[in-house]
């Protein structure tokens, strides 16, 4: 009797052991479907749009982390460094020059929007009356440089020489009528040269803390003609990663379509089919 009674002791202990192995099990299974997703960004309506996404990333399993960095060198560190596994911030030609400068890896997934660039001045309604010798405050970094030069070439305000290089520098100005003086300032300092500068060339994400539209405001415009749309971006060695590809997919529905045309009609234009 005694020994049958500590056989049945000895059943229930494994069973208990199975239970709990099981459980173990069903646990990490659960742990291995769930994946964190890094994703740095800057402002609004980068930041927005990933906060849209985020909920139907989670029902497939992915947690959604958005890091809000603070300058606009940070987002391609921390990914080349894989210290996050994408960011969305920048245009492309922004991308390659940060791989050229730095021997790293980092390729486009997939055009979000355009973020049309304009012109902006406080104390003047055209381009026109921008007096002879006037101060234009643009970019620094040499990929926001010609796309400055080539807007204001394209409406006839200055003529740039033959490319003969990856981008326009100042160097390549070869007729400058008004005599304009360019004023070299970081892309987050651009919005505050509005009050200093005759005028400013920046996107509508720093126009749009003034009050600015590109619409309603700017005396020139860029549309969407170009290779300036601000793209999810990646490494090469986690491009094809599932979560990436379901991140693009969610920023690239329906929902943040309308989202963009209900709160960002005048400055964000899709850049997906």
């Amino acid at each position: 009797m005694k020994k049958r009674w500590m056989l049945s002791v000895a059943a229930v202990l494994a069973l208990v052991g199975c239970g709990q192995n099981e459980e173990k099990e069903t646990n990490k299974e659960a742990e291995k479907e769930e994946t964190t997703l890094k994703v740095a960004s800057l402002i609004s309506p980068m930041t927005d749009i990933l906060e849209l996404v985020e909920p139907k990333l989670e029902e497939q399993g992915i947690d959604l982390e958005i890091v809000v960095l603070g300058d606009n060198v940070q987002p391609n560190s921390a990914l080349a460094a894989k210290e996050v596994d994408a960011n969305f911030f920048q245009h492309v030609p922004y991308m390659e020059e940060f791989n050229r400068n730095n021997d790293a890896n980092l390729v486009p997934i997939q055009p979000i929007y355009f973020a049309n660039y304009g012109v902006y001045a406080k104390n003047y309604d055209t381009i026109e009356e921008l007096p002879d010798g006037a101060t234009v405050a643009i970019a620094n970094d040499i990929s926001n440089v010609d796309r400055s030069l080539m807007l204001l070439a394209q409406h006839g305000v200055i003529t740039l020489k033959e490319k003969t290089d990856v981008y326009y520098t100042l160097a390549s100005i070869e007729d400058n009528p008004k005599n304009l003086q360019f004023k070299e300032v970081d892309l987050l300092m651009l919005a505050r040269m509005y009050d200093d500068a005759d005028a400013v060339v920046m996107t509508p994400a720093y126009a749009a803390p003034l009050g600015l539209t590109p619409k309603s405001d700017a005396l020139l415009t860029e549309g969407v003609e170009n290779d300036f749309a601000i793209t999810l971006v990646a490494r090469e060695d986690n491009k094809d990663d599932e979560a990436i590809k379901k991140l693009a997919e969610a920023m690239t529905s329906e929902e943040v379509r309308n989202f963009l045309k209900e709160n960002y009609d005048e400055t964000a234009t899709p850049a997906f089919e």
